[in-house]
């Protein structure tokens, strides 16, 4: 059997679940569609699903790698957080989510709209190739490129520059095909396309963006060309130039919290209305919890003693009541009904000794404890894990999770990025703002540097406020609970001119540290991570966690004074492609110095170390 073979029985399966929506025009039978009858309009909203579900799935692990937030529960993320990495990825779930159900359709899609002079579907299967394998290169560095989906029983391993240019290239030709005029006849974009409705200038500025985002991964490298490989920061400003200047021009998928009949049928089965995170993340028990870098980022940045407006909505909340045994330190709202989480300080011992143990509630006395018999683990009830409800999957009245169905009073907020109708942020200007204030700040002109920075928070505070309205609108009572309601303009004017510094003291510290709150849960942090080699001067508070420090058969997998860089290939590809990928080694800086295990078998790729090798962009190779 093929290891990349075109796949079109997962789109045929996906499309005969929906009939009844917009996403299927057919006049031939739903239920036994065919690569041949499968019209392109069709094909982009499923490539369009599956890959950013595939995206938010890599997201809700690689994010716990950067600190900010922790999971003491789940193999993948409870590794990450503690940076246990031989447990700590979905390379598996990367790679299908990415080849079978959307990278297998893209050309098809691609051919059949070139044919229609459909160009702008042509542009869209051309955008989303590029996205998708720059994600598989961000986390494995090799792959089947060039012969990937094609006819090879074992396609050929490409070096990450090879992919890496490929993309550019890809995303160029798509920036090209979204500027040509449609064939009279051809259906129109906002027939199938489910993220911008067919704004075709919202598709080019995303595709600017997404340019400058990657050009930008290219900052090791020498000054020079971009198409030689250099690190070309004046194309970059030039892409920005073009890319988002507003809010407005955000791409963003919006989710709604219903259960609707049209469910997921490759991956596991929920429906698709559901933000990604809410089904990786915070519909799960323990699978969030802020970290006390994070929240001393968030209450306390940079030292100024402002509060971050947002610090509300990013840190859980608990319906309690104050008592004499009350720890001193944690917020109230002002009606004394709802108390915040506090952060879990990953330089302490708090996971290795079962903590932070989640919260149950004690319906008689409606109070919060700590199942256990663990002294130490009793006070974990000022830690609060941003656990969404949700009225399709919970069959609640609300987004409020609560531990006892009828009584308010067990109730906790969530958090915003993990609920069931959380937005997501696929492009955005607030991330155009932040690149262009690293450019600018490396050049050493501070003063455009920090206009586009404060530019940037902004941008993220007022999406984010945009929404805490929309929650409200539609649900006036959530407004009672601080996590939900929406900011001042009091607030977020004295943390725009009080709380981020000047253009005197503009670092890039301060510049990378908003950009991770702004981009929380996005495969971007852990780049940037990378690529600024986790240096703490660049990302405040933060620190390896403990865990790491003090476990020494982590160091197995990434000695004390390595970092994570890439993930370990999939199974996939080491069970059956290890020729193709042992081969690509001699090519790779780097790999062959890798120590390798003892026995038959033993080879670069799956070294204990293989997680310490960067990739080609995180590195200075030509």
């Amino acid at each position: 059997m093929k290891l990349y073979k075109k796949l079109f029985f997962c789109l045929a399966t996906c499309i005969s679940c929906i009939s009844c929506t917009d996403w299927l025009d057919t006049n031939v039978n739903p239920n036994t569609p065919t690569a041949e009858s499968a019209l392109y309009q069709n094909r982009l909203p499923w490539c369009q699903f599956y890959l950013n579900q595939g995206y938010m799935i890599v997201a809700s692990n690689t994010t716990y790698y950067c600190g900010q937030l922790a999971s003491p529960t789940g193999s993948q993320q409870l590794g990450a957080t503690k940076w246990a990495l031989n447990s700590s990825n979905r390379a598996n779930n990367a790679q299908q989510w990415f080849l079978v159900p959307c990278a297998s359709n893209l050309a098809d899609m691609y051919e059949k709209a070139t044919k229609a002079g459909a160009w702008h579907y042509a542009a869209a299967a051309k955008f989303m190739r590029a996205y998708g394998f720059m994600e598989m290169t961000d986390l494995f560095g090799e792959l089947p490129y060039t012969e990937a989906l094609g006819e090879s029983v074992a396609p050929k391993y490409d070096t990450g520059k090879t992919i890496f240019m490929g993309c550019i290239a890809e995303l160029e030709e798509a920036i090209e095909l979204f500027q040509k005029e449609q064939t009279e006849g051809a259906v129109p974009l906002s027939v199938g396309d489910s993220w911008n409705d067919g704004d075709v200038n919202k598709w080019l500025k995303m595709c600017y963006l997404l340019k400058a985002r990657w050009l930008n991964h290219l900052s090791k490298k020498q000054p020079g060309s971009y198409k030689d490989g250099k690190y070309d920061t004046a194309e970059i400003l030039a892409c920005l130039n073009k890319a988002h200047q507003s809010n407005t021009d955000n791409t963003v998928i919006r989710h709604t919290d219903t259960n609707s009949s049209t469910h997921d049928v490759e991956g596991w089965g929920e429906t698709v209305d559901f933000s990604s995170l809410f089904s990786t993340v915070g519909m799960n028990n323990n699978r969030y919890y802020v970290t006390k870098a994070f929240y001393d980022n968030l209450t306390n940045f940079g030292g100024y003693g402002v509060e971050d407006p947002r610090a509300d909505k990013f840190i859980p909340w608990v319906r309690s009541k104050k008592s004499s045994v009350t720890p001193t330190g944690i917020k109230w709202s002002a009606d004394g009904t709802w108390r915040r989480s506090l952060g879990v300080d990953l330089q302490s011992n708090i996971l290795s000794n079962s903590g932070p143990f989640a919260i149950s509630f004690n319906a008689t006395t409606n109070s919060w404890y700590c199942n256990t018999k663990t002294v130490e683990r009793l006070g974990d009830t000022i830690y609060v894990q941003g656990r969404s409800g949700s009225k399709g999957y919970n069959s609640f009245k609300d987004m409020l999770y609560r531990y006892s169905v009828s009584n308010d009073a067990s109730a906790i907020s969530g958090a915003f990025h993990v609920r069931p109708s959380s937005p997501t942020v696929v492009a955005s200007y607030a991330e155009a703002c932040f690149i262009k204030a690293e450019i600018l700040f490396r050049q050493n002109n501070k003063k455009e540097a920090y206009d586009a920075y404060k530019a940037g928070v902004k941008a993220n505070i007022d999406f984010v406020n945009e929404q805490l309205n929309t929650w409200v609108a539609e649900d006036a009572t959530l407004e009672k609970c601080p996590s939900f309601t929406p900011m001042t303009q009091v607030d977020i004017d004295k943390f725009l001119n009080e709380g981020i510094g000047t253009a005197n003291d503009i670092t890039l510290g301060k510049i990378m540290t908003q950009k991770q709150t702004a981009m929380l849960y996005t495969v971007e942090q852990w780049n940037d991570m990378r690529r600024l080699d986790y240096n703490k001067d660049y990302f405040l508070n933060w620190d390896k966690p403990y865990e790491y420090k003090t476990t020494p058969t982590y160091w197995t997998y990434v000695p004390q004074d390595k970092y994570p860089r890439r993930w370990k290939q999939s199974s996939y590809e080491t069970d059956y492609n290890f020729v193709n990928l042992n081969a690509i080694g001699s090519e790779v800086p780097g790999a062959l110095d890798l120590p390798l295990g003892k026995g038959e078998g033993a080879a670069w790729y799956n070294s204990d170390q293989i997680w310490t090798l960067p990739v080609w962009w995180d590195s200075d190779q030509e």
